[in-house]
């Protein structure tokens, strides 16, 4: 489970006392936030543990404390952190009789125990549960994936009930159920008739929720089937949500049904289907089921260096009309390209979008290359300018193997993601790789970033008490050396240590971590670039 705030107070290295909100310590964190803000509610999104030394507020004045405290519960804060010893040698009391009264957890931190110890507390925990959540869910992949070749679409179920410790149902495409796990599921199910009917006149993939309090449980309907008629549904009953182990489990089972339900369709759509539980399993890095599942049908494909292509049609006034007739021609392309040169390739649509593993080096790549090529030249054509109608973009992934088709798609979605932004086609990972990485910094997010980053240090300059911006942008640029750093700036270095300990102290961040580094160089090369 993720930590909460009494997991944190039990920490023996954090040292933390309960001073108010005793009863509402199990709570979970969703991540500790320094800000010394008189009002940071604006930066919250709700769950944080909020550490702070109360720099800038009056922490002795009770109808102050009130407000801000009763601020922060309202905006989702479930702890506020007060660290003593630093503008206080005790919390002030009006600070915690308001937290006693809204009522809001308050934690004293001891002088010996820095933030920073508190966040990464909160991150190992949190990214310990998740590591639990991963390694269960491909766990339950395995599983199920196991009954199904063993047992059929049965046994499937059966895995997938004791999986999320409730029961599943499969109906056909006349909404009738024809299997259930446990045995007493199928009457429930059977109940469940006109919501999957209600399922089945939508558009695959679609899924909805059957709950209230006319209902004993909570049930996920999903359509199975790539086309536009579903071809069967699945039910997934549970006595509350799903958490992230039992949702890839459902997910692994909608694939893993998907292939079973759909095999009365044409070769070419079987093949897809397996194309798609396939990418999925590489992508979920399990490249030996991957290949066991594929068998001799992608050929060497999988054994040797191959692209990640993925395609996606841009919303306009008329892409979502002729977007997916587009993808269908590209796929239609590659996939021609590849049979007339004996290679094979791995297709897989995806609603708006097209996932594609061709051999590196191959027709089908240079096939997509090719034809990216033609479209960006009809595109930019006199007589086709403004026409929305083409609207495409292309990522292509550096080459890559089995083990690493995770990091491919992410290269590929990244290249994608330029492409959309600069107003190409495609666009292919290893130009990105060779150029340089300051003209990306002009992405509206990236600035967002770094003027959250930078905002504590900037706001700490303007009340004249330090020049911390310039001087952090002075020590990065000489790779921290004390003596190089102080001389461009003009003073001393014991002047200096000191402006980067204030640093610290004021982002919460510790500057011995090259990746807080990486970010703050950046965060400062952006402003630089946009003043």
């Amino acid at each position: 489970m993720p930590p909460t705030l009494a997991s944190l107070v039990h920490h023996s290295a954090l040292k933390l006392t309960v001073r108010a909100g005793a009863d509402h310590l199990d709570v979970p964190v969703r991540w500790a936030h320094v800000s010394e803000l008189a009002d940071p509610v604006p930066y919250m999104e709700g769950g944080e543990l909020l550490l702070i030394t109360a720099l800038k507020l009056d922490a002795e004045d009770p109808e102050a404390m009130r407000r801000y405290v009763r601020r922060l519960a309202g905006a989702g804060v479930v702890g506020l952190g007060f660290a003593v010893g630093v503008n206080y040698e005790e919390i002030p009391k009006a600070l915690v009789d308001a937290c006693a009264d809204e009522p809001l957890p308050l934690l004293e931190v001891p002088r010996r125990t820095p933030f920073l110890a508190i966040s990464k507390a909160v991150s190992a925990a949190i990214a310990a549960d998740q590591y639990r959540a991963v390694t269960a869910g491909f766990a339950a992949q395995r599983e199920l994936t196991k009954q199904a070749l063993i047992s059929g679409p049965e046994g499937l179920l059966t895995a997938l009930a004791a999986q999320v410790d409730g029961w599943a149902a499969l109906y056909d495409a006349s909404g009738t159920v024809v299997a259930a796990a446990p045995d007493w599921a199928g009457r429930r199910a059977g109940r469940l008739t006109g919501e999957v009917e209600r399922l089945r006149e939508r558009p695959a993939p679609a899924s909805s929720v059957v709950g209230g309090p006319e209902h004993e449980d909570r049930v996920e309907l999903h359509s199975l089937g790539t086309g536009r008629r579903p071809r069967a549904a699945l039910a997934v009953g549970t006595a509350a949500a799903p958490g992230t182990a039992e949702r890839y489990a459902v997910h692994s089972a909608i694939a893993l049904l998907t292939l079973t339900t759909e095999r009365s369709r044409s070769l070419h759509a079987a093949e897809q289907r397996i194309g798609t539980a396939v990418l999925r399993m590489l992508l979920a890095g399990e490249p030996d089921h991957a290949r066991a599942v594929a068998g001799d049908l992608y050929g060497g494909l999988l054994d040797a260096p191959f692209r990640m292509i993925v395609a996606e049609s841009v919303p306009g006034a008329r892409a979502t009309a002729t977007g997916g007739d587009r993808l269908g021609t590209l796929a239609e392309t590659l996939e021609a390209a590849a049979a007339r040169s004996g290679e094979a390739v791995l297709v897989v649509p995806e609603g708006e979008r097209l996932v594609v593993l061709a051999a590196d080096g191959g027709a089908a790549v240079a096939a997509c290359v090719a034809w990216a090529t033609e479209l960006e030249a009809a595109r930019t054509s006199p007589e086709r300018a403004g026409a929305d109608e083409d609207e495409l973009v292309v990522g292509l992934s550096a080459p890559t193997g089995p083990i690493a088709a995770a990091a491919a798609y992410k290269q590929a979605e990244q290249s994608l993601s330029v492409a959309r932004r600069r107003g190409r086609v495609l666009v292919e990972h290893e130009r990105l790789a060779a150029g340089s990485v300051l003209p990306l910094l002009a992405d509206d997010a990236v600035k967002a970033f770094a003027d959250g980053l930078l905002r504590p240090l900037y706001e700490h300059d303007a009340t004249g008490r330090g020049d911390l911006v310039a001087s952090l942008r002075a020590w990065l640029s000489r790779h921290g050396q004390w003596d190089a750093a102080a001389a461009d700036l003009g003073v001393h270095r014991h002047t200096l240590r000191y402006r980067m300990r204030r640093v610290e102290e004021i982002l919460g961040r510790s500057l011995d971590d090259p990746d807080v580094r990486m970010e703050l160089w950046l965060a400062l090369k952006t402003t630089s670039t946009d003043q």
